[in-house]
């Protein structure tokens, strides 16, 4: 029997025009349907005049000509809401005592500080397959967030029955409140302090107009922010400066998760000596991002010790792949079967000195003895194609969230091992689903009907 979802995608092909052998579920949308979403030239053209507006920082370039793509990624809705499933079942399972000891109990010294605070936003990556979500990773500084959030308020889904998953303009509030809550969890606020957000050379990253988005997001409820790089600030008198204005919270861009950078000494000493908010922390980067903790979230025996439910602990035995840490004792039996996984290193990020077993070479594979690597059981992405000949793009979705609430949806398109930038038609893209946006209420869930 097909279902009125089924019906309803039926209807979406038809005013595509596209002809399509099985229009009954989304992977068939995303290889039939190109409807599109979004102008990516013209918001890239109203980020820019935003940014001009605060200064004319920031300003969008020839190398962002693959930052949003046009095109939409098509995800059930029984898929996102069992992605917020699997990111409350994570939430719940990172408060144990179990696992804290565990994650802790190998982190540097800075992370068993605790300084107040969940520690932020976090991006909770995963591929879709046949059977459902499967989690990739998790960051603690996941760029993009406020990005999505116009690329969500710029969409034009191409016919009525498509929703978009997340309300882009209620994520951005939603992160505005996270921002101080983190602030007043920690110390309290304090409107003659102001807020850093933080990063080495900020003005040369990529994502630099979200750092300015963020600073207009601060500026928009009364509080004064800078974007500056770690080397301008100072520690005196038990408290934390940029130049004669004293710095009462610090939004981290960081990628030196520990702090243990010679130029950030005044940051790190400020923070332990409770000076000075931070967020994202080190703490929350041990709990969550050191990419050894997935082998204790895919160890079922691990799991049904921790005191999470049952509910909790099937959650999560579906959605997240089998981790194993590489050792001396299992190098050789993951070389021989390298094919079925996908090699990262235990703090790397933004996907740098990750490796398809495939593609791994010998000269890799000796560097991976060096340092801390994982192996996880090997989840080819899903796919969007960009049109009826064209070679299609691998698909990452990215639950943004804050403990453990869903706020924002979105897709990345690539080519390649692993996400980039670089790839024509490709970037950031809006999720859209075939019923009503997201709500919370909605759920537990059963099933992978798509």
């Amino acid at each position: 029997m097909i279902t009125a979802a089924q019906k309803a995608m039926q209807r979406v092909l038809e005013r595509c025009g596209v002809p399509c052998a099985s229009p009954s579920s989304a992977k068939n949308l995303n290889r039939c349907c190109f409807c599109l979403a979004v102008d990516p030239a013209e918001v890239r053209a109203n980020l820019n005049r935003l940014l001009d507006a605060h200064g004319g920082a920031g300003q969008l370039n020839e190398s962002h000509a693959n930052l949003f793509s046009a095109l939409p990624v098509f995800v059930p809705e029984s898929m996102i809401k069992r992605m917020a499933e699997a990111v409350r079942a994570l939430t719940a399972v990172a408060t144990t005592e179990p696992y804290q000891c565990v994650a802790l109990g190998r982190a540097p010294d800075i992370a068993r500080y605790d300084p107040g605070s969940p520690g932020g936003v976090l991006g909770f990556d995963f591929h879709l397959t046949a059977t459902g979500p499967k989690l990739i990773e998790i960051n603690t500084n996941p760029g993009g967030l406020l990005l999505n959030a116009m690329l969500a308020q710029a969409q034009q889904p191409c016919v009525p029955e498509l929703g978009v998953a997340f309300d882009g303009a209620a994520a951005e509030r939603r992160t505005s409140e996270i921002l101080i809550e983190e602030w007043s969890a920690q110390i309290a606020v304090d409107g003659d302090a102001i807020v850093a957000i933080v990063d080495e050379a900020p003005e040369e990253q990529f994502l630099h107009a979200e750092f300015v988005l963020f600073q207009r997001l601060l500026e928009a409820q009364g509080y004064r922010a800078v974007i500056c790089d770690p080397a301008t600030l100072h520690y005196a008198e038990g408290a934390l400066w940029f130049g004669t204005q004293r710095v009462g919270f610090v939004y981290n861009r960081l990628t030196d998760f520990s702090l243990a950078g010679a130029q950030l000494a005044p940051l790190r000493e400020a923070y332990v000596a409770g000076a000075v908010a931070l967020s994202p922390h080190p703490r929350a980067h041990a709990i969550w991002a050191d990419k050894r903790n997935l082998c204790q979230l895919s160890d079922r025996d691990f799991l049904a010790n921790s005191g999470l439910s049952r509910v909790e602990q099937d959650v999560l035995a579906e959605a997240v792949p089998l981790t194993v840490t590489v050792t001396a004792d299992n190098r050789d039996a993951l070389w021989r079967e390298r094919r079925g996984w996908f090699f990262k290193p235990a703090a790397g990020f933004g996907s740098r000195a990750s490796y398809r077993g495939d593609k791994l070479t010998h000269k890799a594979w000796a560097a991976i003895a060096e340092q801390a690597f994982v192996a996880q059981a090997l989840v080819p992405p899903s796919e969007r194609h960009t049109g009826m000949d064209g070679r299609p793009l691998k698909v990452d979705v990215r639950c943004y969230a804050y403990r453990g609430e869903a706020l924002l949806f979105a897709a990345r398109l690539y080519q390649g091992q692993t996400t980039n930038f670089r790839t024509p038609d490709g970037g950031f893209a809006p999720v859209l689903t075939l019923l009503a946006p997201y709500q919370p209420a909605l759920m537990p869930v059963s099933g992978w009907a798509d």
